[in-house]
């Protein structure tokens, strides 16, 4: 093991690779390591050719590592507007995979080195992968060239993953800042599309909640809920509301998930909490896990739903703008989970309201859910229960979810759709 500086880590490894290139990875959500981005940027022929694997988050992330030099490549399971360039210029490769796929696919694909962030070494020389665990597992288990930045900033969970630090090959003891998130300003609306999901979220349920504004909108209205407990990919700082109001149980996995983002006061009250768990996708994002959590209710969004109840939330227009992410995985979980509800929440239109949410039929391409996955869906107009209706009926209750002056051309699109089929 050798102890070095991100700059002299870097000009190591591609000494190691010999300038051929090579395949690395990069810890995403909140451990994102980017003192190796900035060393990069001092020393840009040491990325020539690299290609940066990983599983960063649009809105969390924001490094396009594919843009550390002319060669550089990278792939990943989100497209977002960070490394939208490299997407267009052809040298970010997206991988349309679920969280669940993309376990397997880190798991196996050919790789030469990774970059993480840990903790400091405990009094046995393990450290903590921090309050985001997600994917490192399937990495760290490989026999690949192991980089760590040792964080003293960064907080260990109570119940968190741990690696010892005697697996890596060089270590970089540098204090960073904790990677921030918030969604910014709630639109009203969204206070609306809350309250007709609340409806359906019962005592003692188990909720997932994406990330983004809908998820704290849904968060924000459970203040007088019993013994709920979460099973999420990630959490967000409303949580924090929801456990001093009472509303979440009390117990040692009242809190199961992969990643914390959000606010410094969120990181260290949830990585203080023995309620709660930080484990990797291949627990949060399991299907056979899921299915099997009593009333899991797993909240999402989307950016259009059309009348056969396909959803698209990866592309606006013909622009991709994002992944599948977990969407299908926690829908899918909770759609066989007894007393399971699979919920998708969005606006109901966008452009001031002259553009619907409720489109006749997604355009070529753009489905991320099938129609057999869609169940509840809500918006400010209310929400309908899709599950046993014909195709007739689901149309119906989704032009009811639609806004006011889209329903008119919306019936009429139907019809002609329908005389067709």
């Amino acid at each position: 093991m050798i102890y070095c500086d991100p700059d002299q880590a870097i000009l190591r490894l591609a000494q190691q690779l010999k300038g051929t290139g090579g395949r690395v990875f990069v810890a995403g959500g909140g451990v994102e390591p980017l003192v190796f981005a900035d060393a990069y940027r001092r020393n840009p022929e040491a990325a020539a050719h690299l290609t940066f694997i990983g599983a960063a988050i649009p809105g969390v992330n924001h490094t396009d590592w594919a843009s550390l030099h002319p060669t550089a490549k990278s792939e990943g399971i989100f497209v977002g507007a960070d490394w939208r360039g490299s997407f267009e210029a052809g040298r970010f490769s997206l991988l349309p995979q679920a969280y669940s796929q993309a376990w397997s696919w880190l798991a196996a694909t050919p790789l030469d080195a990774v970059l993480v962030q840990l903790t400091r070494p405990d009094a046995d020389g393990y450290c903590s992968l921090g309050p985001s665990v997600d994917f490192q597992p399937a990495v760290l288990a490989r026999a690949v060239l192991r980089i760590a930045h040792i964080n003293p900033n960064l907080v260990a969970p109570t119940r968190g993953h741990k690696i010892a630090l005697s697996q890596f090959d060089m270590v970089v003891e540098e204090a960073a800042d904790h990677v921030a998130y918030h969604p910014g300003a709630l639109d009203p609306s969204f206070a609306e599309i809350a309250r007709h999901v609340q409806c359906h979220i019962d005592d003692g349920a188990a909720l997932q909640v994406g990330l983004g504004k809908m998820g704290f909108a849904v968060l924000q209205t459970l203040t007088d809920r019993k013994n709920l407990t979460i099973h999420s990919g990630m959490i967000i700082d409303p949580v924090m509301g929801l456990m001093d109001c009472g509303a979440i149980a009390d117990g040692p996995d009242a809190i199961v998930t992969g990643i914390a983002v959000g606010s410094a006061q969120l990181i260290a009250r949830m990585s203080a909490s023995s309620n709660i768990r930080f484990t990797p996708v291949s627990e949060t994002h399991n299907y056979d896990v899921l299915s099997a959590i009593p009333r899991f209710t797993a909240i999402n969004s989307a950016l259009e739903l059309d009348l056969f109840g396909q959803a698209n939330a990866e592309f606006l227009g013909s622009r991709q703008i994002s992944g599948i992410g977990g969407l299908t995985d926690f829908l899918r979980g909770a759609g066989r989970a007894p007393e399971g509800k699979p919920i998708i929440a969005l606006n109901a239109t966008a452009k001031g309201g002259t553009v619907s949410r409720i489109v006749p039929r997604l355009a070529q391409g753009a489905v991320s859910v099938p129609r057999n996955d869609v169940a509840i869906v809500a918006t400010e107009f209310g929400s309908a229960d899709l599950r046993g209706l014909s195709i007739d009926a689901r149309a119906q209750a989704l032009i009811g979810l639609a806004a006011p002056q889209h329903r008119d051309g919306l019936e009429q699109d139907w019809r002609l759709m329908r005389s067709l089929i």
